[in-house]
């Protein structure tokens, strides 16, 4: 008995050396090497310096400074993965799976000029069943005007990209000459890839902006100046704080004092590309209803027939891209294969010898420079990109 003890505890001894001995090399395995330490020790220690003040900081914070915290990572995280905010009461039970929103990647051939004619029409025909349950019913699916996506409002609902009391509104307006942008099309920032949106990202935390709240105009012009004093290493000018200014009152028709943060988002994003990608790659985001609505107004404005419109005629047709029914002017009678968004004021619309009475200056003066099909289409493709959200801001003010 005396020896089966004995080696009970030889075994249990062996067992407690051995955990020892792996611990101690894990230990060994995690741990930098002297060298490294002694290369590494001012950052090291500064490092730890912070994660030490970051502790004493999460320690004090009481519970709702705790719950801001984890509620503004949660909106950071929604705004890098491109996912807007749900509601905060909302049937989780019955909802669909959501999207998964994959961002576009740069090709090769981005930046070559794409072929876009002007005499060759392109035939608009949008999909037959619905983009989220994949169920055709005919004339109960509301059509994109951007994109070929159409989509039931019960599936719409589901989703929580439509709420009740909007129901009515986007179930006209689908069916209208304006028409409605599908949840793709809406959102701006789902243009950016992973880099481009890190670089706004980057710079909304550099100026201390916070994610999904409204921005008074003394926030937008702040921050308007902190990214013009850090890209060019000067104040802004007069001029250029006027155009602020114009923007912020673009980005806020309703004179509310704020503007929305998606309009916000919108109008970055659809300056970030601005900066960061050439004309001819802009041109390829292009969709076909976009491109077929460019080609009619181009035609309209062109009288002579010759291919050249003037440039007064050119910088009077961007505002027509943000032109707005109102909401006593709805109506139900437009086919469901529309091709997109063309006003009353546009002049493609069937009224366009009025049209361009209201959209041209009384005296005709003759412009000094001609615009052909393509200079058109790269001067204003900034402008058609960001008319696709359904808000009625100007997400892209077009100078006076």
């Amino acid at each position: 008995m005396g020896v089966l003890m004995s080696r009970r505890q030889t075994v249990e001894r062996v067992q407690k050396v051995s955990l020892a001995v792996s611990a101690f090399k894990d230990g060994l395995r995690e741990q930098p090497s002297t060298r490294r330490r002694a290369e590494a020790g001012t950052s090291r220690r500064g490092t730890l310096e912070q994660e030490v003040q970051e502790g004493e900081e999460e320690a004090s914070a009481g519970p709702s400074q705790l719950e801001e915290s984890s509620a503004s990572k949660a909106a950071w995280e929604r705004l890098r993965d491109g996912r807007g905010v749900e509601p905060e009461e909302f049937d989780r039970a019955n909802r669909f799976a959501p999207p998964a929103f994959i961002r576009p990647k740069r090709e090769l051939h981005d930046d070559e000029p794409p072929d876009i004619s002007l005499e060759k029409r392109e035939q608009i025909v949008n999909d037959e069943m619905c983009e989220i349950c994949e169920v055709w019913t005919a004339e109960s699916l509301f059509p994109c005007r951007i994109c070929p996506r159409v989509y039931h409002d019960g599936c719409l609902r589901r989703m929580g990209y439509v709420q009740k009391d909007s129901t009515v509104e986007v179930t006209e307006t689908a069916h209208t000459e304006t028409g409605w942008s599908c949840y793709y099309c809406d959102n701006l920032n789902l243009l950016l890839t992973e880099e481009e949106m890190y670089s706004l990202m980057e710079t909304l935390k550099n100026c201390k902006i916070i994610p999904e709240t409204c921005l008074t105009v003394d926030d937008f012009l702040h921050y308007k100046h902190l990214v013009h004093k850090q890209q060019f290493e000067r104040p802004m000018a007069e001029a250029q704080e006027e155009q602020a200014s114009l923007q912020f009152n673009a980005l806020d028709p309703d004179k509310k004092g704020h503007i929305e943060w998606q309009d916000f988002l919108s109008h970055e994003s659809i300056q970030l590309l601005q900066k960061l990608r050439p004309q001819n790659a802009l041109l390829r985001l292009l969709t076909l209803k976009e491109r077929e609505r460019a080609r009619a107004v181009f035609l309209a404005l062109d009288q002579d027939n010759d291919g050249f419109i003037g440039e007064g005629e050119c910088r009077q047709a961007r505002h027509t891209w943000f032109r707005k029914h109102q909401k006593e002017m709805l109506s139900c009678n437009v086919s469901i294969s529309h091709v997109g968004p063309i006003s009353e004021g546009s002049p493609a619309s069937s009224k366009n010898g009025k049209s361009l009475e209201k959209i041209l200056p009384a005296t005709k003066q003759e412009e000094a420079r001609s615009v052909d099909w393509p200079s058109f289409l790269r001067e204003n493709v900034a402008y058609i990109l960001a008319a696709r959200p359904n808000s009625a801001a100007l997400h892209l003010q077009p100078p006076a």
